[in-house]
């Protein structure tokens, strides 16, 4: 990652308000209180992974605020994915406070109003995930706001420590690398948010949407499954097929449809991808839990307008 703002070389008086505007420009726009003006140090550096921008800064304590002024004036696109390093940062967003520390983890939605306070000496990386990218994963993600994705369990921990790892590698990857870490990253976020709600699930109110979460990660680690179903889903989510099919109709789906859609999701990009052009059509629908390749592409061909060695070709134009 490269620093894209420091305030070792400004002077004392300055540090904050330049800091300010590069936080403002890079990572949201929002306002800013510093605990003391005249001690406040920070530095920001910035990177991508693929279509994933990456944001890691360390700062002195301060306050933070983005209002719904700052929210008709930013991109509604994105998902901020925090991951902390060091210190402490608390935040609260659509009624929900959480609270992270070194190696915690949570969603925030910049589409939302929300609020945050860093301790001295805070250290977060901040991933901005295409909003399209993760809600074709998880669904709506309003309910998955501020809430903590600790290290406690298998899921968390793989993507905590993975998280860990992109400051020190990012800007020496390669940009195929880089194509096939960034759907590696947003299915471990699928994974955690999934047993997170899960959890949360436990504490409070079994609420639709937070079956859906679940329904959608299941489905996301076993699309590879070939004998992946819907009881085997619905099962796996703690619930019948006929309250899971009820949950997905709020989306306009079904547990077999979203399995079907994913699958084809992850064929097609399989086929954009000139890394695999060695791979035969078949060998992609196979390896993506497809069994019937005349049944592959007549579903394909439904959902994109044509059939899966044409959309090949097209692409590869």
């Amino acid at each position: 990652m490269k620093t894209v703002f420091s305030t070792e070389n400004i002077h004392p008086r300055d540090r904050f308000d330049f800091w300010h505007d590069a936080a403002r420009k890079d990572v949201v726009d929002h306002e800013s209180i510093p605990g003391c003006r005249d001690t406040f140090r920070a530095r920001l550096r910035a990177g991508t992974v693929g279509a994933i921008g990456l944001v890691s800064f360390q700062n002195s304590d301060m306050s933070v605020t983005h209002t719904r002024r700052h929210i008709a004036h930013g991109n509604a696109d994105e998902l901020l994915i925090c991951r902390q390093f060091g210190g402490r940062i608390a935040l609260e967003q659509d009624g929900r406070h959480v609270v992270l520390g070194a190696g915690d983890i949570t969603l925030i939605d910049p589409a939302l109003p929300y609020e945050g306070r860093f301790s001295e000496a805070s250290d977060i990386l901040v991933l901005k995930v295409p909003r399209q990218l993760m809600e074709a994963r998880l669904g709506k993600t309003r309910e998955m706001t501020a809430r903590a994705i600790t290290p406690s369990t298998a899921e968390n921990s793989l993507l905590s420590a993975s998280l860990a790892m992109l400051p020190h590698h990012t800007g020496d990857l390669s940009s195929a690398a880089e194509s096939l870490l960034e759907p590696h990253l947003l299915d471990l976020i699928t994974l955690a948010v999934g047993r997170t709600m899960a959890q949360d699930r436990v504490r409070t109110s079994r609420s639709r949407s937070l079956v859906r979460v679940e329904l959608r990660a299941v489905v996301e680690a076993h699309l590879a499954d070939r004998t992946l179903d819907a009881s085997s889903v619905a099962s796996a989510a703690g619930v019948s097929v006929r309250y899971a099919n009820a949950v997905l109709a709020d989306e306009n789906t079904s547990i077999v449809q979203l399995i079907q859609a994913r699958r084809l999701a992850r064929c097609r990009q399989a086929l954009e991808d000139p890394r695999q052009r060695g791979r035969t059509v078949s060998e992609i629908a196979y390896g993506w839990g497809f069994s019937d390749m005349t049944h592959f592409g007549r579903r394909f061909k439904a959902a994109y307008g044509v059939l899966p060695s044409a959309y090949r070709r097209r692409v590869g134009q």
